[in-house]
């Protein structure tokens, strides 16, 4: 039995070093690099993004309408906000972000930020998909 074409054409994996990165909108001192989205593997419930954030940059007040946001540190330390509530992040601390929830991410440590970011639906850096106070 043979696999479907489709299949053969399927990638799964994906090595951070050979993603482009961009400067996303509403955020400064931010290089993202899209792991995992309909452009790299055809997801198309949720997008896996890595972030390198400088120190004293990160994302300016924004929501994204219907998309959920969680982001897990892997380096350095950031300060979220969300709902009323702000707290320090640490490698090894994660935050959720809910649909349509103005928020902020900034970098506190010395060292730049390495932070995991998840989207579901895929955010996709669209226009339509933020909202900005």
């Amino acid at each position: 039995m043979t696999a479907p074409a489709t299949a053969a054409a399927a990638r799964y994996f994906v090595r951070e070093d050979e993603i482009t990165g961009y400067h996303p909108a509403n955020h400064t001192g931010t290089l993202n690099k899209r792991l995992i989205g309909p452009e790299t593997v055809g997801a198309k419930q949720l997008e896996v993004l890595v972030g390198h954030i400088q120190k004293g940059k990160g994302a300016l007040p924004h929501a994204h309408p219907g998309i959920e946001q969680v982001c897990y540190m892997l380096e350095g330390r950031a300060v979220a906000e969300v709902g009323g509530q702000r707290q320090e992040l640490h490698p090894g601390d994660s935050c959720f972000f809910p649909a349509d929830a103005m928020h902020t991410f900034t970098v506190v440590s010395d060292e730049p930020v390495r932070v995991l970011v998840i989207y579901s639906p895929p955010y996709e850096e669209s226009p339509e998909r933020v909202i900005r106070p």
